[in-house]
Formats: structure tokens, sequence, C-alpha cells
């Protein structure tokens, strides 16, 4: 197998430590291969990782290899050395084999592994994790300033965040603050972000994105990190407010700055923030260095236009779009947009001022079992008619989402002329 491109430091460590296990025999007194000394190499590799360096995941993956060989080979003599112990309770943690951890439990006649430690453990590798989530809970306080401290405490708040997020929080904060710059902090902000955005927690959600872009813009999971964020600007708008969002997105460049103001902008205008995708859409527009920033930004802005007074406009502007510009997503969010634009620039009919005498529920007829009521299809909320159901078929989640949120706004403007018109 070829030995993917590393960085020259990642290049060293594992050049040495390949040369190590390349000996014969491991000796217990060799400490070039101490499990301690190997596991520091395979920290340093996954900490690259999560600041950038995804070139090293290959490494990471063959040195968890070497080291699960190496541990298992080890007499039993060399874990009574605690620095090795928690070596292998490290390795275990850190995607290592659960197998091999319950091996060294097994051969454990000194007593060296912490029995309270290794019986938690191997409930939580085992799938088993919320049955001993106090027990974790409460070594995590207890070895706070031990080597496998910050681990310990990022695996507390894993099996406490599916009964208690916000207990969830505080173990992932010890995690984060004994291990600043590593794997472990990296893992532990991307999921206090995912917490404070599905508890509300806006403030607790911004400093938490801070850290994370400040340090881990880079991560190969950084994209699960903005899908959040997004989500967070999106629900909370307008108490997330513009500064709010360029304090995170300053320590991005250009082009990702870019991606996540367009990701901004569509979201916003699936959910009919109107004003915040216009916004968005005119700083993606703004920015240089992105892939088809403006046609995006155009798009999104377009949409978010529709129910406005600029609709004429927001429509011929839509059409101008390349049609292969857009991914067939945004192809559908834009034929969505046309159809309800369309609605409102439709000059309504006298028949528009009775609809409601005239609108009755379809019943679905025994011979066409796919036949849907009129009030489900996304047709005309204007003239009552339903679209022919081989297209309704082919809507996806997002464009029947825009689509109702438009026909709703429709219905009101049929409610303001026919009072119009009562009056007349």
């Amino acid at each position: 197998m070829t030995m993917p491109r590393l960085r020259p430091i990642v290049l060293a460590v594992a050049l040495t430590l390949g040369a190590a296990l390349a000996r014969p025999a491991l000796a217990q007194d060799d400490p070039a291969l101490a499990p301690y000394v190997m596991l520091r190499s395979l920290q340093f590799v996954q900490d690259t990782v999560a600041l950038g360096d995804h070139s090293a995941g290959e490494m990471q993956r063959f040195m968890l290899g070497k080291i699960d060989h190496a541990l298992r080979a080890a007499p039993a003599s060399v874990y009574d050395d605690p620095r090795n112990v928690d070596a292998a309770l490290i390795y275990a943690m850190s995607g290592g084999n659960p197998a091999t951890l319950e091996y060294l439990f097994g051969r454990d006649v000194s007593g060296n592994f912490d029995n309270r430690v290794a019986d938690a453990l191997r409930k939580y590798l085992g799938g088993k994790g919320t049955l001993v989530a106090k027990s974790l809970g409460d070594m995590a306080n207890e070895y706070r300033d031990e080597p496998i401290g910050p681990y310990v405490a990022l695996v507390s708040g894993n099996v406490t965040l599916p009964k208690d997020p916000k207990g969830a929080l505080l173990f992932y904060d010890l995690a984060r603050l004994g291990a600043p710059g590593t794997i472990v902090e990296e893992a532990a902000l991307r999921r206090s972000v995912a917490i404070a955005v599905d508890a509300d927690l806006v403030d607790k959600g911004l400093a938490y994105s801070r850290k994370y872009a400040r340090r881990f813009v880079h991560s190969p999971y950084a994209s699960q990190f903005v899908d959040f964020f997004v989500q967070l600007v999106v629900e909370h708008h307008p108490q997330v407010a513009e500064h709010d969002i360029d304090g995170t997105v300053e320590f991005m460049d250009v082009g990702r700055r870019g991606e996540v103001f367009l990701r901004i902008a569509r979201r916003a205008a699936l959910e009919g923030k109107d004003e915040l995708a216009r916004l968005a859409s005119a700083r993606a527009a703004a920015l240089s260095g992105i892939e088809r920033p403006e046609h995006l930004a155009r798009l999104y802005s377009g949409v978010a236009s529709i129910p406005t007074s600029n609709v004429d406009a927001a429509m011929k502007d839509l059409a101008a779009i390349p049609e292969d510009e857009l991914s067939p997503r945004d192809r559908a969010l834009r034929s969505a947009a046309q159809f309800v634009a369309g609605e409102v620039l439709r000059v309504p009919g006298a028949e528009s001022l009775t609809q409601d005498a005239a609108l009755t529920i379809a019943t679905p007829d025994a011979a066409t079992p796919d036949a849907l009521p009129a009030a489900d299809m996304p047709g005309s909320a204007a003239d009552g008619q339903r679209m022919p159901q081989s297209s309704a078929a082919k809507l996806d989640p997002e464009f029947k989402t825009f689509v109702e949120n438009g026909r709703s706004k429709l219905s009101a403007i049929d409610e303001l002329l026919k009072e119009e018109g009562v009056r007349r």
C-alpha cells in the first residue's frame, strides 16, 4: 500500500514509530515501544487531523492497528507502569479495538486497571453506556487532573446526552478544558454546539460556535458544525443578528464564509425568513472566491423577494438564472418560487371573490387510491384548482414546504380581495 502524502512532521512521527515496530521483538525495557510513547504518536496524528491535515487520516488508521498489536503483545509487567495503563484506556476511547481492552482486563492479575473504569468502559464500548452514566460522571470528576480525565469526560457527556443534554454540556466543558487544541476539544465543542441549538441556548450556541470556528474550521467534521450553526442562525433570527454571524465567520477564509452565507440564505428562504435570506444572499454575492456565488445568491434573493412588492423583478431574475448553474435541488426550489410568484402576479377573476363558497374537498376515488384532497395539493389557492398528480408525486419535501408557505400568503391576499369586494 502506498503511504499517503503527509506533512513533514507527521511523516517523521510515522517513520519513527514504524522503525520501532519493525524490530523483531517487543522488549520490556525498550522505551521506544512503551505503550504510552506509542500513544503520544497516535494522539499527535489525531490532533493533526482535527486541525485540518486530512492526509493524516490514513496514518491514524495504520497506527491504531499497530498499537493494537503492540498492546496485546506487551508482557503483563509492562502495565505495572500507570502510564501504560492510561495509554491502553485512552487507546480504547480513541477509536481502538474494544476486544483488546477486554483482553487486557482479563490478563490483569496484578490489579493495575481500576475495576470501576474497566466495567464502565466495557459497557460503554458495548453500547450500554447509559446504564453507567452516573458512574462515568463520578469518574470524570475524580480523574479530571489525570491523563485519562478529558477522555472520560467526553465519554460521560456522550452517555449523559440522551437524558440530560444540559448536564452533558458540563462534561463536554470539562473535556475541552482538559485537552485544549486536541481532537477531544474538537468533538466536545462540536457536540456542545448541537446541544445548544436543540435546547435553544442561543448565547451558549454562539459562544461555542466562535470557539469552534477559531480552532477547528479546517477539521474534516467542520461541515457538521456548519449545519448546526446555520440552524442556530435561521431559527433564532433576528435574535441572532448580523454581527453575531460575523463573529463566527470572521475566522474562516473567504470561500468558507461565502458558503456559510449561501447555506443561511437557502434555509432562510425555505423557512420564510425573507429578510435574513436577502441579507445572507447579498453578503454571499459580495464575497469572491466561491463557486457560482452570483447565481445562487440571485436564486435565494429572488425567492425571498416574492412576498414583497418586488415580486415582478424577482420573477425576471429567477428566470434569467442559467439552468445548468443550479443543482437539481435548487432547480426544484426555483420552480416552486416561479409557481408561487406566478400566482401572486396573476390577475384574480370574479370567481376568486366567491371561492370559499365554491371550494369543496375532493373525496379520494376508490379507483384512484393516490388521489388527495385539494387542500393537500400544491395548487392554486386563488381558484381552488389542483395540480396534476404526476407533478405532485415529484415534489420533494423542501418544494412542498415552500409552496405551502406561499399558499398561506396567497390565501391571505384572497381574503383581502374578498373583503374589498364586499365593501364595494
